[in-house]
């Protein structure tokens, strides 16, 4: 059998930070819920996407039904507000609140740590290669979705 090429690496790595959290452990898994709605329209707003609910959903690859109990978590701890889109009243779109702006900021310098963790022994220039990398692939990931 070969070695696992580079697009398998990625993939083991994803699988591997997908099952991070331990399902009987519900308040991180309640936690990593809510980190995930709020980035998800964090993400959309700061592209220029309306962070509908399907758009919420298509974002972090789940059915609607279950973007929307997200979202509706998510905006009963007071990470996200919920109006009538500008453009069409029958929709809703999410916004971050403050305390969402201040959640992600924590779960920001956590994955920071993690990262820095995770890197130990890399050179400077050796994570801002991979940073960038990475970016590309996320750049081309969402090129690939239009």
């Amino acid at each position: 059998m070969s070695h696992p090429g580079p697009g398998q690496a990625l993939f083991a790595f994803v699988r591997h930070w997908a099952r991070r959290t331990s399902p009987s452990d519900d308040t991180i898994a309640e936690q990593g819920r809510l980190v995930l709605a709020t980035e998800a329209v964090h993400s959309l707003t700061r592209r220029g996407v309306a962070a509908t609910v399907n758009a919420i959903a298509h974002e972090i690859g789940i059915d609607q039904s279950g973007a929307s109990r997200l979202v509706k978590n998510a905006a009963e701890a007071g990470y996200l507000t919920l109006q009538a889109s500008e453009t069409d009243g029958r929709r809703r779109q999410a916004a971050v609140t403050a305390s969402g702006h201040t959640m992600l900021e924590q779960a920001h310098d956590w994955q920071e740590q993690v990262f820095e963790r995770l890197t130990e022994g890399w050179t400077e220039q050796q994570r801002r290669d991979f940073q960038q990398s990475i970016t590309d692939l996320i750049d081309r990931s969402y090129a690939l979705d239009s």
